[in-house]
């Protein structure tokens, strides 16, 4: 029976590819020039193949597959640095919008995870979906104290449908990288690695409800966002209870403007909210498409966001922050000398890397993006030429720095439609900056001593110990080799052997000073 299924599916996918002529990404490899004419066979050539770009075909064959594919599909949206620009941008607009399972069905789950009843839970339960995507969807709830709460609920049976696509999508790339010339510059394998250990996360909704908590704790005295509480007593692996909120999904314009909310302030805020989580909290939400952010009016003069959806996130060591900061830095003062040296000096690129060499495709990349006006510069667009030009010199481009780009990317899309007149680098260099003096300097210095005093602390009562052994090791160590130097020196042949090394330093000396005074003389 599980053999049929997946011949069923394989069939479909195969047909669905056919039917947007995805099959030349195969049949456009030079290994199959010889047999190329077999695409003509296929009706839908002379039609869908005519009318749409490969990149548009690609996302509609996608949302035709189903919502595992739809979700692959996101997600290699975000690796511009593999895959072509054209296919990155199409991929980007794939929607979330997969059809709801039964409330029923939603219920019964709940109520399996908690082993109580529903009514004995909530007070309310809708059973109508209030969002529905391709891991999980959403109810509205109120529990029995009266409090507003969504229920977020896995797909049923979502592991398994993850499984299979992952398996035929990963056979599908095995035969791409073996047969296609192209293969070599996206590698698809590695996407889809990347893929299944996403959506893997993504199926853990204890996870996201920690992503949740943390992101909570970092802004809880914060104007600038609002994170939903969590409810924990009611959680599990595959049930998430959130505190309901309420606002005006940002990009939903008109509204935002009829409720008076300061647009330039609000666009400032999303950038400042951006930076604050990569220099200060080095812990970042990496999913803020618009469907996933919403703002409060309550004060719309000085506007919050609130922020849903805590799947995908993103951390980052004080190494990754020094090489966004000081990258951005000197990029901005067009010292790409210093931007060749930083890769190095972080270990994004071999010690060998000839630096005038990737100082020069640097500057062939950045001067024609800074010919533009200061405020069109986009940071992400920067990272995503960084990173192209970085992998021809091999360098390994970490996943959280493509899961910021991809960030950084839609942040700054959303900043400019809500405000097209800020100047995002003017706005982004004080935190920045900021951040830089704050790792360097007498400050510092005491600040990285105070934050290591519980370690010192611990370890000082052995110090003393540990400075014995030391000294005893050393002197064991002398006493060894006086013996064996008294042992070699009353040896007759080491003896000669030191004699004839004497007279051929001798020799060599004179011969030195002979020549130097020959050149001197003529």
């Amino acid at each position: 029976m599980k053999f049929f299924s997946q011949l069923f599916r394989m069939i479909r996918i195969n047909f669905i590819l056919a039917r947007y002529n995805i099959d030349e990404i195969v049949l456009g490899s030079h290994r199959f020039y010889p047999i190329r004419f077999i695409i003509y066979f296929n009706p839908f050539y002379w039609t869908t193949g005519k009318n749409l770009e490969r990149g548009e075909r690609l996302r509609l064959a996608i949302e035709k597959l189903g919502p595992i594919f739809v979700k692959a599909g996101q997600i290699m949206s975000t690796r511009r640095d593999l895959i072509p620009d054209d296919i990155a941008m199409e991929l980007a607009k794939l929607q979330d919008r997969v059809p709801p399972f039964p409330g029923l069905l939603a219920k019964e789950i709940i109520e399996q995870a908690l082993h109580s009843k529903t009514e004995e839970i909530f007070s309310t339960f809708d059973t109508t979906a209030l969002a529905s995507a391709s891991i999980a969807q959403v109810h509205a709830a109120t529990l029995m104290n009266g409090e507003q709460v969504v229920v977020k609920v896995l797909r049923p049976h979502i592991k398994k449908m993850i499984d299979r696509d992952i398996n035929l999508l990963m056979t599908f790339a095995k035969i791409t990288e073996r047969y296609s010339s192209n293969a070599r510059y996206f590698k698809p394998k590695q996407i889809i690695h990347e893929i299944a250990q996403t959506l893997y996360d993504e199926l853990d909704l204890m996870r996201e409800g920690a992503n949740a908590s943390q992101l909570r704790r970092h802004f809880a005295n914060s104007n600038l966002l609002y994170i939903p509480k969590i409810y924990w007593n009611y959680c599990r692996t595959n049930i998430l209870i959130l505190e309901r909120i309420y606002g005006i999904p940002i990009h939903d314009i008109d509204k935002l403007k009829q409720a008076g909310v300061n647009m330039k302030k609000l666009a400032a805020r999303g950038i400042e909210i951006f930076f604050t989580q990569i220099f200060r909290d080095s812990f970042f939400h990496a999913d803020l498409h618009p469907g996933n952010i919403f703002v409060s009016d309550k004060d719309p003069e000085n506007p919050t966001y609130i922020s849903v959806d805590f799947g995908i996130v993103g951390s980052l060591s004080r190494n990754d922050q020094r090489y966004i900061a000081e990258n951005m830095i000197a990029f901005f003062k067009r010292d790409y000398q210093r931007v060749a040296e930083l890769h190095i000096a972080c270990g994004w690129l071999p010690p060998d890397t000839r630096i005038d060499q990737f100082e020069g495709a640097i500057r062939a990349v950045s001067e024609p993006i800074f010919e533009q006006s200061l405020r069109d510069i986009s940071f992400g667009q920067l990272l995503l030429r960084l990173f192209q030009v970085a992998r021809r010199f091999h360098i390994n481009i970490q996943p959280q720095l493509v899961l910021l780009q991809k960030t950084l990317l839609g942040i700054e899309a959303l900043c400019r439609q809500l405000a097209p007149d800020l100047d995002i680098w003017s706005t982004a260099a004080p935190h920045i900056e900021k951040w830089l003096k704050k790792q360097v300097g007498v400050q510092s210095f005491f600040r990285r001593i105070y934050d290591n005093l519980p370690l010192w602390s611990e370890q000082l009562p052995a110090l003393p110990s540990l400075v014995y052994e030391v000294l005893r090791e050393t002197k064991l160590q002398q006493e060894k080799s006086r013996f064996m130097t008294n042992l070699s020196n009353n040896n007759p042949m080491n003896h000669e052997k030191k004699i004839k090394l004497k007279y051929f330093l001798a020799g060599i000396g004179i011969t030195l000073f002979i020549a130097g005074l020959l050149l001197v003389l003529y």
